[in-house]
């Protein structure tokens, strides 16, 4: 049975709007482990957005006996007396779920979830946005055109600033200066500027997530960080002069470093985050570092958006064996930054 706060206790934590993600995978049977989860319940006020058919479908997967109360969709979610609460949109029959595919069908569930966490975050009713993985191949039958989940969220809520993904484990976070683009356009897409907007988004995101005075390693971009010139100029040209100025803005910034090692020198030497150059550079590392336990967060958005790093997971769909770790750690980020932007605006 999850905890629920009284209404008092209550009070005093963020509203999570969790999007529950693709029906065909696991996503139905981690929103029912999260509801159930005594850590997330003490930390936050959630609020499980789908169908609650499918819902309750994955709780029985999972072995999980949550109790929430369904709520209406224009329920005023600031005065519940108690959570986690199901706001059922009622919108896919169980027959209609055909599990560990690609659908149609379970790519609109999960768009009409996250739209509607996001509207809730973006009108005040939450403060911070969670989802169960998404399947990219899904959201793109329902949504022509879609790249990631940052362009969804900016385009839900109109949101014209710059946000960036980062990947997060317990003792690192990734940060990148570019991400979906071809390889071979990579150096030409770096330029001091570039990197200093990176370096300045992530020192804020991390002081958001209780980082005091966070500590920022960067990659080079050739092997050996370029080894003096000698593999390329990027290093000496471009990347140096941005963490010079990085730091004239009172950033704690070192590197370039070789990027075969940056990584373990950020976890010996106590680094908050690594600023890579390119997608895999730093996507490789954090995986083998950390798959099952990683978290993408999207920062720079007027409210934290967080997920588990993985994936659908079809292949063990309906066995009621996902791991609950990514999932945990993507709302208790949220619950946690959300948390600090309370406490900032009361004070």
């Amino acid at each position: 049975m999850a905890h629920s706060p009284s209404r008092h206790d209550a009070s005093e934590l963020p509203i999570i709007a969790l999007a529950m993600g693709d029906p065909a995978g696991i996503s139905a049977e981690l929103a029912a482990k999260l509801a159930a989860d005594d850590a997330v319940n003490r930390a936050a006020r959630l609020v499980v957005i789908g169908d609650r058919r499918i819902f309750d479908e994955g709780a029985r997967v999972a072995g999980v006996s949550p109790s929430l109360q369904s709520i209406d969709e224009n329920r005023s979610l600031t005065d519940l007396e108690s959570t986690p609460v199901f706001l059922d949109l009622a919108h896919l029959a169980l027959e209609d779920v055909d599990q560990g595919k690609a659908t149609p069908a379970g790519g609109e569930f999960a768009s009409a979830n996250f739209r509607k966490a996001l509207a809730l975050a973006h009108g005040g009713q939450a403060d911070a946005v969670c989802f169960t993985p998404f399947n990219k191949k899904a959201m793109r039958y329902a949504n022509p055109g879609y790249d990631d989940e940052i362009r969804f969220v900016a385009d839900a809520i109109g949101f014209e600033g710059k946000a960036r993904e980062f990947n997060i484990l317990d003792s690192v976070w990734n940060a990148r200066v570019t991400s979906h683009i071809p390889l071979k356009d990579v150096a030409a897409a770096l330029t001091p500027e570039s990197i200093v907007d990176e370096l300045t988004l992530t020192h804020r995101c991390l002081q958001q997530a209780g980082h005091d005075h966070p500590r920022i390693a960067v990659a080079g971009l050739n092997p050996h960080a370029g080894d003096g010139g000698s593999f390329g100029m990027e290093e000496i040209d471009i990347i140096e002069p941005a963490i010079q100025r990085a730091r004239e803005q009172g950033m704690d910034v070192e590197g370039p470093f070789p990027a075969d090692t940056v990584f373990l020198r950020a976890v010996k030497e106590g680094f908050h985050a690594v600023l890579t150059m390119y997608h895999d550079q730093g996507q490789i590392a954090m995986k083998m570092m950390g798959f099952d336990s990683g978290v993408t967060m999207l920062g720079g958005l007027p409210f934290p958006v967080c997920t588990p790093a993985h994936g659908t997971a079809y292949d063990i769909a309906g066995r009621g064996i996902a791991d609950l770790g990514a999932s945990r750690q993507a709302l208790l980020l949220a619950a946690r930054m959300a948390g600090r932007a309370r406490q900032a605006a009361a004070d």
